[in-house]
């Protein structure tokens, strides 16, 4: 029985495994003694922020709180996602949301039979508008029959994810946020989210359109909202993209999905056995191919160790 304690880029999961062997891709596990597995999705792209395959093993060099850690399963191949996806229809959105729909519904042309997807909206509260499921039909449907009105519940909306993603069935797992500003009506604070992302093993994606220049009327909470989205994103891996107006969020939305398909995923055994349910900080370095551009390479900060 795998045990998924996650935490990380693309993705970053702990499993307790049942004695993971050493094939060389994470789909096809042999078993032996109990061993605790951290798996790390990484997006690896050139100067001109193209994404960049075909890069093995050997370009990969992982470390741990500064030790360099065995690389134990390498794999390039996408693999299925379960994703949450949330939509802001709050009042502010007014014409957004249409362009939000059609930012969805290229989103969800990425997907794959073997993916799976819900629905949550929020405005003055958040509300799980369909389940996970398989057929993308079914969160445009629900997406349709929704209307802009109320405040900006979006961090009682993380909440609820991140609450529903246990239900995932697929390792990786995702967030895509679609929202034009900051909460000012959420139960929760910012604070308890951060925490609550930095433990989960949920890679967060936002996507908006923001204000240029905050005006005057808007709350502190509304001001920090594209910051407070940065810092999740980065924590966990993903991004936030802002389009410079609506009608660009269908493409970025696009890219989002593509990016999702073009990860690489590393894993290994941590050299620290200790379950002591610390946080530990993880860094993937580059080994530079010479025939390539310099590289860059995003994963999630790091993980939460099993507390028993």
């Amino acid at each position: 029985m795998l045990r998924f304690y996650l935490a990380a880029l693309p993705l970053l999961g702990v499993l307790s495994v049942p004695g993971l062997g050493q094939s060389e891709t994470v789909g096809t596990p042999s078993f032996r003694a109990d061993t605790t597995l951290v798996l790390v999705p990484v997006t690896v792209t050139d100067a001109s922020n193209r994404y960049v395959l075909g890069l093995e093993k050997e370009n990969f060099r992982i470390f741990e709180d500064g030790a360099e850690q065995k690389i134990t399963h390498f794999s390039a191949e996408d693999a299925p996602l379960s994703v949450g996806i949330l939509v802001d229809t709050s009042g502010s959105m007014g014409g957004k949301l249409d362009t939000s729909r059609r930012a969805v519904a290229q989103f969800l042309k990425t997907m794959t039979a073997e993916d799976e997807a819900f629905l949550v909206e929020f405005n003055d509260q958040a509300a799980l508008l369909q389940p996970f499921t398989h057929d993308p039909e079914q969160i445009q449907k629900k997406l349709s029959a929704t209307a802009s009105r109320g405040l900006t519940a979006m961090l009682d909306a993380i909440h609820m994810a991140l609450q529903e993603m246990k239900r995932a069935k697929n390792p990786r797992k995702a967030i895509l946020l679609v929202s034009d500003g900051g909460d000012n009506n959420s139960q929760f604070t910012s604070a308890q989210i951060q925490d609550l992302v930095r433990e989960a093993d949920v890679q967060i994606y936002a996507m908006g359109v923001f204000e240029p220049t905050p005006f005057i009327g808007l709350t502190v909470a509304e001001k920090g909202g594209p910051r407070l989205l940065a810092d999740l994103a980065e924590q966990t891996g993903g991004r936030a993209l802002a389009a410079s107006n609506p009608s660009e969020l269908p493409a970025v939305a696009g890219k989002i999905g593509i990016e999702l398909r073009n990860q690489y995923v590393l894993a290994y055994a941590p050299s620290n056995e200790e379950r002591d349910g610390k946080f530990r900080k993880v860094e993937i370095k580059l080994v530079q191919p010479q025939a390539l551009s310099p590289l860059k390479a995003r994963w999630r900060l790091g993980y939460y160790a099993p507390s028993q």
